[in-house]
């Protein structure tokens, strides 16, 4: 993928910046910043509880933090806007369950890919 200047600029010209197909993360940050710090507040708490990065050793981790985000998403909408045991949102334990899901395959993914092919199974 060739990179270009989003102004159109040519690569050696003073001012360049070849980014014009790069991710803009600050659209997420930025126009999420409220919602990513309640799920901030969730990881936090499960850090506490646990410790920093336990989720990632849980043993079948996808299922379960499905199983989670699931939990919080019906108690959402059953009216539970809050979990009890930590007073933060349903909403937001649901998000941080998804984003520990969507986090786990792209990892699962890229162990995949990296995998030495097999000749012979």
């Amino acid at each position: 993928m060739k990179q270009t200047d989003p102004n159109g600029k040519a690569a050696q010209k003073a001012g360049t910046k070849l980014d014009s197909k790069k991710p803009r993360v600050g659209l997420v940050l930025g126009d999420f910043s409220t919602a990513l710090m309640e799920i901030a507040k969730v990881g936090t708490m499960g850090a506490q509880k646990y410790s920093d990065s336990n989720w990632l050793q849980v043993q079948n981790g996808i299922p379960r933090y499905t199983d989670a985000m699931l939990r919080h998403w019906l108690q959402h909408n059953a009216e539970n806007k809050y979990d009890e045991e930590s007073n933060l949102l349903h909403l937001a334990h649901c998000c941080w369950n998804a984003l520990a899901v969507l986090e786990l395959t792209l990892i699962h993914n890229k162990e995949i890919k990296n995998e030495p092919k097999k000749l012979y199974k």
